[in-house]
């Protein structure tokens, strides 16, 4: 009786239909304060859809792995993922070098990877492939969000400072190239390019004082930027200078700099708190009964990805990899920020960001003044981004 009670068990365990696996990998150990909350979208998004009978009448499954912020270990980390444990596709990464090994590798191995955060423009444009689409706005076009309030300042001598590695070069690069055009007038007359995670803060703030600069573009994040804050308010560089920093509006961010926050910045952010959208409310209201906390924008990414990896599938009314691909393209599907679409052209969503300015309220850091910056309406033409892509 033992037996065909085993059996019958097996038998019905097995007549279950299996789910999709969706292969997360994610710098989680080194970018906990983005990535925290990104898990916790992307869980939540999950619940959601398991809720609603998962997609294709499959339940949704993440199977998740720490890339440790290294190319090395990421691509390791996905092809566990695939050969191992048979993900149907994959997702995620922060960091942009590491974003790039793995869009190398699903391009190699011929396996779709929604490349949810890392921001450089390479993974649509110099490195794209068929194989990989990306989410969040690329730097290229939060940049260009923030140039015509630069250009309207008409300030000459300009000091840089970022993060020595791919997104912080990318995002200078199309800095100087879209203020110069917006500006030809424009001179950049200082350059601090510190390892990500080990500023001295002290050395380039000095730096950029002794250049004298009217303003300042930053792309620095995370305890880099929070370093970089205290200096520079300690050392009065930032009085009577315009200041734009990429991500610097974000509650990630935000979190940390507290009352340090500065005054007057131009940033690209998320002020959750006054985003009062329907589909941003239901968001806002789900996050907070599940986590019994505020969302931040990694919340949003998270959330956002699995969504996309959902309507995909939906889409494509299947998990094999090339129809995934094509039902990538084209995409229409909503998001908290709003509806978005995946350009066929070069595989980036038209997601956008909130552009504002940093201040402070109750010893907090906030935005102010803020707008929603729609990435249609940030990216360059056509015939640009063919003569980027190789593939």
């Amino acid at each position: 009786m033992r037996y065909l009670a085993l059996l019958a068990l097996f038998i019905s365990t097995a007549a279950l239909p299996q789910p999709i696996k969706l292969g997360e990998l994610n710098s989680y150990k080194v970018f906990p304060s983005f990535l925290d909350p990104y898990r916790k979208g992307m869980e939540l998004a999950v619940e959601e859809i398991n809720a609603s009978s998962g997609v294709l009448g499959r339940k949704l499954e993440l199977v998740i792995r720490d890339d440790g912020g290294t190319p090395g270990d990421a691509v390791r980390a996905a092809e566990e993922l695939i050969s191992r444990e048979k993900v149907d596709l994959l997702m995620g990464t922060f960091a942009s070098h590491v974003g790039l090994a793995v869009s190398n590798l699903a391009a190699q191995r011929k396996v779709l990877f929604i490349a949810s955060e890392p921001l450089t423009d390479k993974i649509v444009w110099e490195n794209g492939n068929r194989y990989t689409f990306r989410l969040r706005p690329s730097t290229y076009m939060q940049t260009a969000m923030l140039i015509p309030e630069a250009a309207k300042l008409k300030k000459k001598r300009w000091a840089i400072v970022y993060p020595n590695y791919e997104y912080g070069q990318s995002a200078t690069a199309s800095f100087k190239r879209l203020l110069k055009a917006a500006q030809p007038d424009a001179e950049f007359v200082a350059e601090q390019a510190p390892a990500l995670g080990k500023i001295d803060a002290g050395a380039v703030v000095q730096a950029l004082i002794d250049a004298k600069p009217d303003a300042i573009f930053s792309s620095l994040f995370a305890a880099d930027l929070q370093k970089f804050v205290r200096e520079g308010n300690v050392r009065g560089l930032f009085k009577g200078r315009e200041v734009f920093n990429l991500l610097a509006g974000e509650p990630e961010y935000l979190d940390t700099l507290k009352d340090e926050t500065p005054e007057g910045w131009w940033v690209t952010g998320y002020p959750w708190a006054e985003i009062n959208t329907p589909e941003h409310k239901k968001f806002r209201e789900a996050y907070q009964k599940r986590w019994k906390d505020y969302p931040r924008q990694g919340s949003v990414v998270g959330y956002t990805a699995v969504h996309a990896a959902a309507a995909a599938i939906r889409r494509a009314k299947s998990v094999e990899t090339e129809k995934l691909v094509e039902a990538m393209k084209g995409l229409e599907m909503g998001s908290p920020f709003g509806p978005i679409v995946w350009r066929p052209l070069d595989h980036q969503s038209t997601m956008g960001a909130y552009v504002g300015r940093l201040s402070q309220k109750g010893g907090k850091g906030v935005m102010t003044g803020w707008r929603y910056a729609d990435g249609a309406s940030f990216q360059p033409p056509i015939q640009e981004i063919k003569a980027l892509r190789k593939d």
